[in-house]
């Protein structure tokens, strides 16, 4: 496989990251009783392991540039010592905590089956699979959205939305305050996202490429699974045609404001 074979493959599978609740998350019609669940499932499925899982990428790889790389969003993201201030799923945490919920429930959070599966398959896939596999899930499937392939094109002129746009703020009334996380990584993204692709795309051997394609596809197949059950635990039902049209007439999210909300 060709480098830009590879590359149009990777995004194709990114451009599919995305699910039919996305704009039911965004609009808030969503129950303010139910959003626990959301938060849950996101934080113990991989925002509260996050830093483990790209230390082992870490460990992994060969490569002095890309081990660089990744111990700087190590760093960041165990510490927050280059932007946010504070680790980073201490910060996820002022989401819950902003709107009122019981943080107790996040000590001990009981996976939903698919959530299990998917959480299962990043252990698997950082821990046993190679250096290239597991930096692309983590830094490329993990970390990204269906925006990739504009994320490829820095745009230095590009503004965070206000904070008073941001949906939990908009339609839950979460305080300004709480989207510490949100503010750090608009700060980090531009250059990181490039960085992140160029490592995968200039580094994987060629042989393997489709390794690595196969292998984002299975995550994005769990990954699609676990939020359906999400969905489902929120109140959620599935209308296709509706959820088409919400779709079309909704703006996408930019960046990691759509990321917070559903990754």
């Amino acid at each position: 496989m060709d480098r830009e074979t590879f590359r149009e493959q990777l995004l194709g599978v990114m451009e599919r990251k995305t699910h039919w609740a996305w704009p039911l998350f965004t609009s808030g019609q969503v129950a303010k009783n139910r959003l626990h669940y959301h938060f849950e499932q996101e934080y113990a499925t991989y925002v509260r392991d996050f830093p483990v899982m790209v230390g082992r990428a870490y460990v992994r790889c060969p490569i002095p540039a890309i081990r660089r790389s990744l111990a700087e969003n190590l760093y960041e993201e165990e510490t927050g010592g280059l932007v946010a201030g504070s680790p980073h799923p201490v910060l996820f945490l002022e989401y819950p905590r902003g709107l009122g919920m019981d943080l107790k429930r996040f000590e001990l959070v009981q996976l939903l089956p698919a959530a299990e599966r998917y959480r299962g398959f990043l252990d698997e896939a950082t821990e046993h699979y190679g250096w290239d596999i597991a930096a692309a899930v983590v830094t490329i499937f993990v970390e990204g959205n269906c925006d990739e392939r504009a994320a490829l094109i820095p745009d230095k002129s590009r503004v965070a939305p206000p904070s008073e746009d941001h949906p939990l703020v908009k339609y839950y009334g979460l305080p300004v305050e709480s989207l510490a996380l949100t503010r750090a990584h608009h700060q980090v993204e531009g250059d990181h996202r490039v960085a992140a692709w160029n490592a995968i795309l200039e580094n994987v051997a060629p042989m393997r490429r489709g390794a690595v394609v196969r292998t984002m596809t299975e995550a994005l197949d769990l990954w699609l699974k676990y939020r359906d059950e999400v969905a489902a635990a929120c109140g959620l039902k599935k209308d296709a045609k509706a959820a088409g049209r919400r779709k079309a007439a909704q703006k996408p999210l930019p960046d990691r404001l759509a990321a917070v909300t559903l990754r």
